[in-house]
């Protein structure tokens, strides 16, 4: 987790200085596919694929991930980089809130509680920095 959230705030500062991100980072999806297929096949021996099941990964993989980073890149001009990395935290909270609204999933104390103390805190950062 820790390599992973490294590797995004490396790839939004990147980001952030070139003039067209967004098909930066389409060529950065095709040049992954290789890699993908790859090891796909390499998985093939020990797994079984379902063309439904590989349609929603293609989808929620390709598409809704490349609509995250066009929207993610279209305001990251207007951020700091500090600001950027705060903002980014919210990221989980709004995906499991998101998995409640569209997937049905149970909306729990916890999730609530978590929720709230994660946009708690990324707001009383934002508005601290504010002042």
């Amino acid at each position: 987790m820790v390599a992973a959230g490294v590797s995004w705030g490396v790839y939004s500062i990147l980001g952030k200085g070139l003039g067209e991100p967004t098909a930066a980072t389409g060529g950065n999806f095709m040049r992954a596919v290789p890699f993908a297929a790859a090891l796909g096949l390499a998985a093939m021996n020990h797994s079984s694929v379902d063309l439904h099941g590989a349609l929603y990964a293609v989808l929620s993989g390709a598409i809704t991930s490349g609509l995250g980073y066009a929207l993610w890149y279209a305001a990251l001009p207007a951020l700091s980089s500090t600001s950027a990395a705060i903002i980014q935290l919210s990221v989980p909270a709004i995906a499991a809130l998101g998995g409640v609204v569209l997937l049905s999933e149970s909306l729990t104390v916890r999730l609530l509680i978590a929720s709230a103390a994660i946009l708690g805190g990324i707001a009383i950062t934002t508005a601290g920095k504010r002042r």
